[in-house]
């Protein structure tokens, strides 16, 4: 049928989308207010990876350790793994929150299929978390068993909604680097305009195809200082057309969701992007621009 069973099952809850026709605006307007400053911190574009897979360790980790702790302190009834178990749990839950505020930041750009299966992992986390809440209280107010059933509840709330996560990123691809699937483009230097054709900080975008199928899209530029500068023409985020963007001295900003990239290094400036963008090296001879695939290109190191 072309699709798993967790596709088949969120496509049929036509009520997520209107949940997240209510609710994304609001998202988006919060995290806007807080400027490029915040935008860049739960996006990870500080970190040079995304910030939501590497946050989610610590409530998994720390949930799964409290699921073992717990079992123990059923069969031996020590007061100090008792404890520890409280203690992780704590740790998952305080965690949890973070992960879920910047699991909201990535999930503010998503449409469609991704997005309903985005607020299904939402809703999934967020139930699994108010029961590991609960399962706290239940334990500081002297009702342990409660509280393990209710931890019981939520871990397995939390397993499912993982189970989901992991189809957002690898079955829709959310927050892959976008280059990785382009050709690297050519090893020789190859003619794609000419120079004539690129007046003093414009930018064009050019193509080039390889004889085996691949091909590649290139934003040439000419920097400030006259040097002429290539990077991928397609935004490793959400796969924006960059010669469609705001040009801002040496530097592009992706019309989708801008992302501000250096013209001559592909150095990532603003988020939501995390990865730099492909670079080419550029020659002119006899009045036409010709580019190579850099040999740091992620697209080269992956093939």
């Amino acid at each position: 049928m072309g699709s798993t069973l967790s596709q088949r099952i969120i496509d049929r809850l036509d009520g997520l989308d209107d949940v997240a026709e209510k609710v994304q605006p609001k998202v988006q307007e919060v995290i806007d207010k807080g400027g490029t400053t915040l935008r860049n911190a739960l996006d990870g574009t500080w970190l040079g990876s995304p910030l939501h897979p590497v946050l989610q360790a610590v409530p998994v980790g720390s949930w799964t350790a409290a699921f073992a702790l717990d079992a123990v302190d059923l069969v031996s009834g020590s007061k100090a793994v008792r404890n520890a178990a409280d203690g992780a749990l704590a740790v998952g839950v305080v965690s949890g929150f973070a992960v879920a505020a910047v699991g909201l930041s990535d999930w503010r750009y998503l449409s469609g299929g991704s997005r309903r299966m985005g607020i299904a992992h939402g809703l999934l986390n967020s139930a699994g978390l108010a029961l590991n809440t609960a399962s706290l209280l239940l334990r500081a107010t002297g009702r342990r068993n409660a509280g393990r059933l209710a931890f019981l509840a939520g871990y397995s709330l939390n397993g499912a909604g993982a189970h989901v996560g992991g189809e957002l990123s690898y079955g829709y691809g959310l927050r892959v680097n976008r280059n990785v699937f382009e050709w690297a483009g050519p090893d020789e230097f190859t003619p794609v305009l000419e120079e004539s054709e690129l007046p003093e900080e414009d930018m064009r975008r050019v193509k080039i195809d390889s004889d085996d199928g691949g091909k590649v899209g290139i934003l040439l530029s000419r920097a400030r200082n006259g040097e002429v500068c290539a990077i991928s023409a397609t935004c490793n985020h959400f796969s924006g057309p960059l010669e469609g963007g705001d040009r801002e001295g040496d530097t592009v900003v992706c019309p989708w969701h801008k992302s501000r990239f250096d013209l001559c290094t592909g150095r990532v400036i603003d988020g939501p992007a995390v990865f730099p963008q492909s670079r080419y090296e550029t020659r002119v001879r006899d009045g036409n621009i010709e580019v190579r695939a850099a040999e740091e290109n992620v697209s080269r190191r992956v093939r």
